[in-house]
């Protein structure tokens, strides 16, 4: 009978081969990486239960007591749960509507046959190379007339915008990929345009909504500069521009300033490790059907 390492062996070809100088380095490089990008968020964590005085005299040691003064001021001086409120209302009624609207468009360009198709995708994805700086002031001119400036929906708008082109990019690709039989066994089936998108393409397309929920919801989380300029209520003011309070012309708390950053990105965190693989898995997926 054959021992149970010799089974395994037959089972697992790999388990037994020594890696090659070139995988070792590669995975060394990796690993460099890995902790290129993890340090800076570690050390943002340390430094946040430090004083000021801990940060200067000993930047990277260890705090000497972990305490949550710093998490609670900046909490409540720092106004940051109204600031949590409005980003989260707005990053999800912009997240709600770009991908409803942008898989719509992208199911009308990938599947309907009419004559402008390319055209209206070749428009949809200008807005891609449009940089939001060069929209700032006729928007802001645009919202005032309207009654749009200093208000939430004021900044759903240009979030929408500026969402659908990237959404509709990748949705596009994955319709493509759906096969056509199952779209003609629906229509002899007796079903109409509305029942193929949300009840048979939608659904088999799912991975495709992760991947373009993810980018929008965590790119307009940490989205600035519109929000600075089209918000001047304090009590609408969204996270990163109550961040930016932490910072003064004459001094800056950084040890609280650092626990108000622990508290904005704790959100994006938790959305991006719960749905990574869906990330890197939709993105080929959409690349390759497309």
């Amino acid at each position: 009978m054959k021992s149970s390492n010799s089974i395994a062996a037959e089972t697992n070809p790999s388990s037994g081969k020594k890696l090659s100088p070139v995988q070792i380095a590669i995975y060394i490089f990796l690993v460099l990486i890995c902790l290129t990008y993890i340090f800076p968020l570690l050390w943002v964590l340390n430094v946040s239960f430090k004083t000021n005085r801990e940060i200067f005299s000993a930047p990277f040691a260890l705090p000497k007591e972990i305490t949550f003064d710093n998490f609670t001021f900046a909490w409540t001086a720092g106004n940051l749960g109204k600031a949590t409120l409005n980003s989260f209302i707005v990053c999800v009624a912009s997240l709600i509507l770009s991908t409803l609207i942008g898989s719509m468009a992208a199911f009308g360009i990938a599947r309907m046959r009419w004559k402008g198709s390319k055209l209206a995708m070749t428009y949809f994805l200008t807005g891609m190379m449009i940089p939001v700086h060069c929209v700032l002031i006729p928007l802001f001119t645009r919202f005032a007339k309207l009654g749009l400036s200093n208000s939430l929906l004021g900044l759903i708008l240009p979030y929408l915008t500026f969402s659908l082109p990237i959404t509709i990019f990748i949705m596009t690709g994955f319709f493509k990929g759906l096969p056509n039989e199952l779209i003609e066994c629906a229509c002899m089936e007796g079903a109409n345009i509305f029942q193929i998108f949300f009840k048979i393409c939608l659904p088999l397309s799912k991975t495709g909504l992760f991947v373009t929920g993810l980018m929008t919801f965590v790119g307009n989380w940490n989205e600035l500069l519109m929000a600075m300029v089209f918000i001047s209520d304090d009590a609408k003011k969204t996270l990163p521009v109550s961040l930016s309070k932490f910072v003064g012309p004459y001094n800056t708390n950084y040890s609280q300033m650092f626990a108000a950053i622990i508290i904005a990105i704790i959100p994006t965190i938790i959305v991006y490790c719960a749905f990574s693989n869906k990330i890197v898995d939709g993105l080929t997926a959409g690349a390759v059907k497309g």
